[in-house]
């Protein structure tokens, strides 16, 4: 998984200054949307709207923008109903792919994505296929760079965190998504940047990638991503970390 987390990381740092910003401000909006028509406006105890809105938030999302959805999905002002979805699917050598979907259109949603998969060597899987080997946890990563260990551990450990780990450049903080938010706070708290935050899927086993495997599977993974119903995107790769920075330095 650390692969993938770091990946997550770096196109986090991209988001804020790339030309994608408003279809990643398009994406957060459904999700704020979701969480309010199922839980209501009210963050205090709508627990699924303040992760929404904090990731949001993390994005750089403006605020008129997180308002207006929250009104959408409270039904304050008119908007439309998304459908959550969860698609299996194969990527390149065999990586597994767990796609989680927020779409008007189901027939087109799982058209789209069979396109993009069978373009680019995947294809969609039979329902239970590859979900056995994912578990649902909060992922946060924290810059190494300025940040002392043993005040990070005490922070996201009292905050009920089950794990850190150092993951190249950043510290891996892992926690039951329950507690993800309380972990996410404390960390706020104590004036600490966070590099990525989100609650994703994480593999119990992996296949490590070379290179040319690995820009396979990440551009597969972004291909999917750009469209407008895919939110997130679990797989099941870890990349070495001289890979990924090769890689990286590709962009």
């Amino acid at each position: 998984m650390s692969g993938h987390s770091k990946w997550a990381s770096i196109k986090h740092k991209k988001a804020a200054t790339d030309a994608k910003r408003g279809k990643i401000f398009n994406k957060h909006a459904r999700l704020i949307e979701v969480a309010a028509r199922q839980g209501g406006p009210d963050m205090s105890i709508n627990i699924r709207l303040r992760a929404a809105i904090q990731a949001a938030r993390d994005a750089n999302m403006p605020n008129d923008k997180i308002d207006k959805a929250v009104k959408k999905g409270s039904g304050q002002i008119e908007g439309v109903t998304y459908e959550e979805m969860v698609y299996e699917a194969y990527g390149p050598v065999g990586v597994a792919l767990i796609i989680d979907c927020l779409t008007d259109n189901r027939n087109r949603t799982v058209g789209e994505i069979r396109h993009t998969l069978l373009k680019r060597d995947g294809h969609l899987g039979d329902t239970g296929s590859v979900a056995w080997n994912f578990t649902q946890k909060g992922i946060i990563a924290i810059p190494v760079e300025g940040n002392d260990e043993d005040r990070i551990m005490e922070i996201v450990l009292d905050a009920g965190a089950e794990d850190i780990s150092i993951e190249g450049d950043i510290f891996e903080i892992t926690t039951d998504p329950k507690v993800f938010i309380a972990v996410r706070d404390a960390i706020s708290t104590a004036g600490i940047a966070v590099a990525h935050a989100e609650i994703t899927r994480i593999p119990g086993t992996t296949v490590k990638l070379d290179k040319s495997d690995a820009g396979k599977v990440l551009r597969l993974i972004e291909a999917l991503e750009e469209n407008d119903d895919v939110q997130h995107v679990s797989a099941n790769f870890d990349i070495p970390d001289d890979v990924l920075e090769a890689l990286k330095n590709e962009e």
